[in-house]
């Protein structure tokens, strides 16, 4: 099953409605049915306020809070041009988080990144948490990222993400729901069009559970 960005399989038990209503193929007939090779291997980077410093767009300052990190292990690539779609894949994915944290689905962080069915999906998904009351907290790492740009200029970033020490909390009743072991990996399909501005903006994501260890 196609899903958007998702941290925590047990939010699909407390909210099943909502995130059923995200899922998306996110377009067909895109090149990211096979997995990229080739993508530089680096140092382990830690979230960043922004991303593509070369560009001059003000973007969105995306902060988490100490009781929800994420890691990016090996976010380097030796060729600029990927390297910035992968800088602006990562903050779309710290975007969606952080609106997830702060409750709020139509934070900047969410509409700067997302644009086509990417914005809309992501958004359904943010209120799949917010409509329930909530949270995340814990670890997630994000790793092994892949990245290309196509011969239409579109581009597409893979990644693997482990959400094994994440957990949802519930802000009203403060109960804590683990990430089930068996369903902690994903691995995300992502297309991003270079905005006027210079800004890589994902415009579909696709994700399948299990692909990574």
């Amino acid at each position: 099953m196609n899903r958007p960005a998702r941290l925590v399989a047990a939010a699909l038990t407390a909210s099943a409605a909502l995130l059923l209503t995200a899922c998306g193929s996110g377009g067909g007939g895109d090149s990211t049915s096979d997995k990229i090779k080739g993508a530089d291997q680096g140092a382990s980077s830690s979230p960043s306020a922004s991303a593509s410093a070369a560009s001059d767009v003000k973007r969105p300052e995306i902060t988490l809070p100490k009781s929800f990190q994420m890691s990016f292990e090996n976010w380097t690539n030796s060729d600029p041009k990927l390297q910035a779609i992968m800088d602006d894949g990562k903050e779309r994915l710290l975007g969606t988080y952080s609106a997830i944290v702060k409750q709020d689905p139509q934070a900047e962080s969410i509409t700067f990144y997302n644009t086509a069915s990417a914005l809309s999906t992501g958004q359904a998904w943010v209120k799949g948490f917010t409509g329930k009351n909530l949270t995340l907290i814990g670890k997630g790492r994000a790793f092994d990222p892949q990245a290309r740009i196509s011969p239409d200029g579109s581009g597409t970033l893979f990644y693997c993400v482990d959400e094994g020490k994440g957990s949802t909390k519930d802000l009203k009743t403060g109960k804590v729901t683990n990430t089930p072991a068996d369903d902690a990996y994903a691995f995300y399909q992502t297309k991003l069009s270079k905005s006027g501005d210079g800004v890589w903006k994902t415009t579909m994501v696709k994700s399948t559970r299990g692909d990574c260890k």
